[in-house]
C-alpha cells in the first residue's frame, strides 16, 4: 500500500513540473540573463572611477519608495484629475515627485558618504579583519 502512495507521489510531482516547465525555463532564463548583465556591468565598471557613485545611487534608490498615481476630484473643478504621491506627500505634476524623490535619493547617497571615513576607521581598527 505504501508503495502506491509513493508511486502516486512521484506520479504528480512529475504531472506538475511538465505543467510547469515553461513557467520553470522561463524564470531560470530570466536569472541567467540578469547574472550575465550583472558580471558585464561588474567588467565595466573595473576600468570607470565612478562606478562607486553609480552604485551607491542605485543602493539608495532602492531603499526609497516608488511614485504612485492617484486619480481624485479635484474639489475646484469637480473633475477627476491624477495626483502623485511619494511618501505620503501629493504632487500635482509627476516632476514634482521625481523631484522630491530624486531629493531624498540623494540625501541617502550623502549620508552614507558622510558616514563612510567613520566606517572605514572601525574597520580599519578591527583586528579580526587585518
Amino acid at each position: 500500500m505504501s508503495h502506491l502512495f509513493t508511486v502516486a507521489a512521484a506520479l504528480l510531482a512529475a504531472i506538475l513540473v511538465v505543467r510547469l516547465w515553461p513557467r520553470i525555463l522561463g524564470a531560470l532564463r530570466r536569472f541567467d540573463a540578469a547574472n550575465i548583465a550583472r558580471i558585464r556591468q561588474e567588467q565595466i565598471d573595473r576600468g570607470d572611477q565612478l562606478a562607486h557613485f553609480r552604485h551607491t545611487l542605485g543602493t539608495a534608490e532602492e531603499q526609497v519608495e516608488e511614485i504612485s498615481e492617484i486619480s481624485e476630484l479635484d474639489p475646484r473643478t469637480a473633475t477627476s484629475v491624477t495626483r502623485y504621491v511619494f511618501e505620503g506627500e501629493r504632487f500635482a505634476t509627476r516632476w514634482e515627485a521625481e523631484k522630491a524623490r530624486a531629493q531624498k535619493i540623494g540625501d541617502i547617497a550623502r549620508g552614507f558618504y558622510r558616514e563612510l571615513p567613520s566606517a572605514l576607521r572601525a574597520r580599519k581598527s578591527d583586528e579580526r579583519l587585518n
